[in-house]
């Protein structure tokens, strides 16, 4: 993640293009040979950051409770990793600003940013199929297939995304001003708006 944050700032301080790997590398404190070890280009150097807010979406809407509708546990997870303080800090949420900015601005970044919201979306759909099997099996049919696939059913992808587009847009429409990351336009309460603008939508 320190290769990441020394990209992000550099990138922030020089820009893209008078930014080198072997910059990154120097104020990451590696050698140029270990930043080629984990990075194909520079560009791809932010991607661990982007993918850790990914992550956190997905893992909020898994720990949802059990019992909760599709809809209340993705407002669940929204609540708990966009509001400032709870997820992220307040801080670093300027942060995520200035990189989804990187990623609007930048092609090669956005490229970056596009696949990290690629994979976060099949996780997600691989949570939901989780979620789904969990709500409607008992809890000795959950211990004996604890090794079965879990099977992610074209519908399921299809949900992935539209819940997935309803954070990013939040996220992106955010990051394109400068109001503050709580509030009423803050990116938890665009992604809910978001969400309730779907009421009707068949989540299950």
């Amino acid at each position: 993640m320190e290769i990441a944050r020394a990209a992000a700032g550099l990138f922030v301080q020089r820009g893209l293009r008078a930014t080198r790997a072997e910059d990154i590398a120097q104020a990451a404190g590696i050698a140029p040979r270990t930043f080629y070890r984990y990075f194909a280009t520079k560009e791809e150097a932010v991607a661990p950051l982007y993918a850790a807010g990914a992550q956190r979406w997905v893992e909020a809407v898994r720990e949802a409770p059990v019992g909760l509708p599709v809809p209340e546990a993705l407002e669940h997870a929204i609540r708990h990793t966009l509001t400032p303080g709870l997820g992220v800090s307040a801080a670093s949420w300027e942060w995520v600003r200035t990189l989804i900015h990187l990623a609007n601005t930048n092609p090669a970044i956005g490229k970056v940013w596009a696949e990290v919201c690629r994979v976060s979306e099949d996780m997600l759909a691989e949570v939901l199929a989780e979620r789904a099997r969990a709500g409607t099996s008992s809890v000795t049919e959950r211990q004996d297939n604890v090794a079965d696939r879990i099977t992610v059913t074209p519908e399921l992808r299809f949900t992935a995304a539209v819940a997935s587009a309803s954070v990013r847009v939040a996220v992106e429409s955010w990051a394109s001003g400068q109001t503050p990351a709580s509030g009423p336009s803050g990116p938890a309460e665009l992604a809910l708006r978001n969400l309730g603008a779907l009421r009707g939508f068949r989540w299950e």
